[in-house]
């Protein structure tokens, strides 16, 4: 007989008192109870709250509501949403162009990145050291940066002030300086590095022996690609896919800054005018909408990879990695590589480095149009400015950089460890129902866009809930570092998980023979040992945060912001030098964290911010 089979015992006074007393007195269970109570009010109840939101009147829609009464239920904003004469204008156009440019990022960054892993990781290209080096270099740039980047570039008056090449008298039209073209170019040169980074994984746990017996069979390199090779990464493939198309229609940064000038509106974007302007329930709706899309997206990813999601590459006897000869399609591959490069890195960011020197945008280079004013100029120096003062001299840009450093330092270590926690009952708790319902638990926070998930908790603690309990945090700091912890759950669970997996427990059970305590075994085994897996994953977390735009915009007031919203702001007030100036110091102070996190062993390809 079973386990299963055997009849389950009444669940009497003194069972369920024993049950209790085990949990209390046992300091793990405690964890466990706890981890999960505050996952449940962090993730759970705030997702909740939010979805109540939509179905409650507000005060302020009373007017467009005679005869409703505040806090009573209402379909109002669903119906505004849905069904109403706005809801063309409001849902379906934005919601078709965050499908459409999902889409078509997701058809150009999936098969770039997969060919440059192929390129880098399966082929004899010379060099590759440094060039996979620098096909990483655009994804550590924050993506709203890149599209900074293209208007310097691109930029024609339609925003105020021409950029790169209509400065040079080519003439740019709208449809190529903003809208749907610019937007899905740039995220495609953001999210490549998403199928470049899995992909890659795949491909060097492929023994090449596999390759060579097709070629023994007298396949050429078109057949063994299309026959071999591909089967076996095509689930890093649809992971890519998914992942790119659930990121690029919910980010921020790159919609806004290229879409807000000519009307041009996806879901995130016209979301964020609700949740500005009001009704906010319907921006809260449209919240819902977006985190149902992704997930929608990302759970049919499972059902199309399956229950297998890889083939085995790896076995018990030694494998080996033979490189593809390239033979005379070596020159044509390092053009498209140099070509590549000089486009996503190289020429934009020239531009928008030299623009920070301009006194006029698209005036040329030359000493008569080049200032440090953006930089260091006083007031009473502008000649073309009279609003700001050089950053460095701009008292708000001091103001951002100090709350730009205190979030992502307090953020990180808060994360980090948590995340050692979580990945502490993950791991201990494999195939046990506490640990799969942290896993479930964490992972949705991954879900969502950061700006959705900023709504969720712009709803829930934008007023006191439960008679106090929960304070309104509405323009505070903490609300701003207490939703960049929570969102980043997942990848600091996924580093604390891998972590703690490295500890064996059999040195815990050890240590429990020997009689030592539960806490004694924490502080003597398992912190030391996990030192310097924390510090991996504080700095993959603090490089996250730092670029982070489209999670926060929502909370910003003028005393929280930091160095990505101050650019962003600048941006959008036409002050394009002083915006270009800040985006310049965001990315040198980013790619320093990379630096380090490199010394410290950090893996890229765990940061999917």
């Amino acid at each position: 007989m079973s386990k299963k089979d055997l009849p389950r015992k009444p669940l009497t006074k003194k069972r369920l008192k024993n049950l209790i007393l085990n949990v209390v007195k046992n300091p793990f269970n405690m964890i466990v109870l706890v981890s999960l109570v505050v996952l449940f009010c962090l993730i759970v109840i705030p997702l909740l709250t939010m979805v109540k939101t939509t179905f409650v009147m507000a005060q302020s829609e009373l007017r467009r509501n005679p005869g409703s009464t505040i806090g009573e239920f209402t379909l109002y904003y669903w119906k505004y949403m849905l069904a109403s004469e706005m809801s063309k204008a409001v849902l379906w156009e934005p919601l078709c162009n965050s499908l459409v440019c999902g889409f078509f990022t997701m058809l150009i960054s999936v098969p770039l990145g997969s060919v440059l892993a192929w390129l880098m990781i399966r082929t004899d290209l010379p060099g590759k050291k440094v060039l996979g080096l620098l096909v990483t270099v655009p994804y550590m740039i924050p993506s709203w940066t890149k599209a900074l980047a293209w208007l310097a570039v691109f930029r024609n008056s339609t925003s105020g002030a021409n950029g790169f090449l209509a400065g040079l008298g080519i003439p740019i039209p709208d449809w190529l300086a903003y809208g749907p073209i610019a937007i899905i170019l740039c995220m495609s040169m953001h999210y490549y590095a998403f199928s470049y980074i899995m992909v890659s994984g795949a491909l060097r746990s492929i023994n090449s022996e596999l390759e060579e017996m097709g070629e023994i069979q007298g396949a050429n390199k078109a057949q063994i690609l299309r026959h071999i090779t591909l089967p076996l990464i095509m689930p890093s493939v649809l992971s890519a896919t998914i992942m790119t198309i659930s990121k690029s229609i919910g980010t921020y940064g790159v919609a806004a800054n290229l879409g807000n000038r000519i009307g041009y509106y996806t879901l995130a974007t016209k979301m964020r005018v609700y949740i500005d302007q009001g009704p906010r329930g319907v921006g809260y709706a449209m919240s819902i909408v977006l985190v149902g899309l992704a997930a929608l997206i990302i759970f049919s990813n499972q059902r199309i990879v399956g229950v297998r999601k890889s083939y085995a590459t790896v076995g018990g006897k030694g494998g080996r990695s033979t490189l593809m000869p390239l033979g005379a399609a070596k020159k044509p591959m390092m053009a498209f590589l140099f070509v590549f490069l000089f486009l996503a890195m190289v020429m934009p960011f020239f531009v928008l480095i030299m623009e920070t020197f301009q006194i006029t945008t698209g005036a040329g280079y030359g000493a008569n149009n080049l200032t440090l004013y953006n930089w260091i100029g006083s007031v009473g120096q502008a000649q073309k400015y009279t609003n700001y003062p050089g950053i460095f001299r701009n008292p708000e840009f001091s103001s951002a950089v100090y709350n730009t450093v205190r979030l992502t330092l307090i953020a990180s270590i808060l994360t980090a460890f948590c995340g050692q926690f979580l990945g502490y009952i993950s791991s201990r708790g494999r195939g046990k129902w506490y640990g799969e319902l942290t896993e479930q638990m964490v992972f949705i926070p991954y879900l969502m866009s950061g700006i959705a998930f900023s709504t969720m908790y712009f709803s829930m603690f934008s007023r006191p809930h439960l008679g106090g309990l929960i304070p309104s945090l509405y323009g505070t700091f903490t609300l701003i570092v207490l939703t960049s912890v929570v969102k980043h759950f997942p990848f600091a669970s996924k580093s604390g998980t891998a972590n703690m997996l490295a500890i064996s427990a059999e040195l815990e059970e050890a240590a429990d023979i020997a009689g030592a305590s539960f806490w004694k075994r924490m502080a003597s085994i398992i912190i030391p040992l996990a030192k310097n897996g924390f510090i991996s994953g504080f700095m993959l977390v603090f490089i996250s945060i730092a670029k982070e735009l489209d999670l926060i915009i929502i909370m910003m007031t003028p005393t929280t912001r930091t160095m990505s919203y101050l650019a962003f702001t600048y941006s959008q007030e036409g002050y394009n030098q002083m915006s270009d100036a800040i985006s310049v110091c965001v990315l040198l102070f980013i790619l320093l964290c990379y630096i380090v996190a490199n010394k410290f062993g950090a893996d890229l390809g765990k940061s999917w911010g």
